[in-house]
């Protein structure tokens, strides 16, 4: 049996062989199992921090990538032990085949714990949002979203860092102090998005707005969807979903509609100059009532404000509540048919209707 197991295979003994084999298929039976009882582990120290702790969610979500990475790593480990074969050691395009399998194995791993750190962000942000929805403040939420996705994208840069120096054995160190000298060139390539970015920490910090506002911002109006780390996501009256890029959120003129305390509302009407005084006074008379009637009107003004060379003006003024766009919108279309039709009734006509207009050549 131990003349069997000496023998030399591909470099190793078959002693060797069966040990490795023996270790990597315990692992990957086992490997949930172990995973299990790891994410129950890492379930204790976070029970400590948050007592709304979904123990059943984090162990959902990490056990996958947790298997994977403890198959991976000690698999990496026990083919260590090891001696590559000579025979098998080939060079392909300057590259031997051991170099090959070592960067691939490195990649993988790498890869499979980033992605573990990430499934436990994803968690970790999910507990943050199930706590902000219990507030009233809807800055939370949005605040929540975007340092998750901050705090994926710098996980993906040391990931990337981390393949350089382990896969392909790159000092990060020459690498990072190459990037401080054309890191004024990098800032001056990428100026639109790094002012997109800082334009995102101002909207969070001094917080113009949050998810949910309506806002007018340039000739856009619409509720604000999802705010990122590059541009802010608005869903317009028309119902289509614009992007604005944050820059153009903060330097721009921006009007939070949802934080007026009154929206406002405005009519004028040109009236015919052959128009009697006294139907003129019994058109504002007949919309003063009008306007005391709905609820949603606080305050309301309609005044005889001038007398054109071409019309007599009267302008309608009224003030609401803060309401849903939709709501309001029905409200000054009910005031605009009923002016229609007390005009109708009084015999009163727009100004410049029925006059020929002539083109001069």
């Amino acid at each position: 049996m131990n003349n069997f197991l000496g023998q030399v295979i591909l470099s190793n003994t078959i002693g060797d062989w069966l040990w490795t084999a023996g270790i990597i298929l315990f692992v990957i039976i086992l490997s949930k199992i172990i995973s299990r009882y790891l994410a129950k582990l890492l379930c204790n120290l976070f029970r400590r921090q948050w007592k709304a702790f979904d123990q059943q969610t984090f162990v959902d979500l990490v056990i996958h990538p947790l298997s994977i990475f403890l198959v991976v790593t000690i698999s990496i480990i026990a083919l260590y032990r090891l001696n590559f074969p000579v025979d098998l050691n080939l060079v392909i395009y300057k590259f031997s085949l051991q170099r090959i399998f070592h960067t691939a194995a490195a990649i993988i791993q790498v890869a499979t714990f980033i992605w573990l750190l990430l499934r436990i962000i994803d968690f970790i942000a999910s507990i943050l949002e199930r706590k902000a929805n219990a507030t009233l403040d809807q800055s939370d939420n949005q605040l929540i979203v975007f340092f998750k996705d901050f705090v994926k994208v710098i996980l993906g840069i040391i990931g990337f860092l981390m393949l350089l120096h382990f896969a392909f054995d790159y000092r990060v160190g020459n690498l990072l102090t190459g990037l401080s000298i054309v890191g004024a060139a990098i800032a001056l390539s990428l100026r639109e998005s790094l002012e997109n970015l800082i334009a995102s920490f101002v909207i969070f910090f001094d917080k113009p707005f949050t998810t949910g506002d309506m806002v007018k911002v340039q000739n856009i109006t619409g509720n604000v969807e999802r705010i990122g780390l590059r541009s802010t996501r608005i869903r317009t009256l028309d119902k289509s979903y614009v992007t604005v890029p944050n820059k153009q959120m903060v330097d721009s003129i921006l009007d939070n509609i949802s934080l007026r305390s009154q929206l406002r509302g405005e009519l004028l009407l040109h009236i015919n100059l052959q128009t009697p005084p006294a139907k003129v006074e019994a058109l504002i008379s007949e919309i003063k009532t009008y306007l005391e009637k709905p609820e949603e009107i606080a305050t309301f003004n309609v005044i005889f404000n001038d007398i054109g060379m071409q019309a007599f003006i009267v302008t309608v003024e009224f003030f609401t509540m803060p309401m849903e766009a939709g709501k309001f919108t029905g409200i000054r279309q009910g005031l605009n048919l009923f002016v229609l039709q007390t005009m109708e009734r009084l015999e009163i006509r727009i100004a410049a209707e029925g006059k020929d207009i002539a083109i001069v050549t």
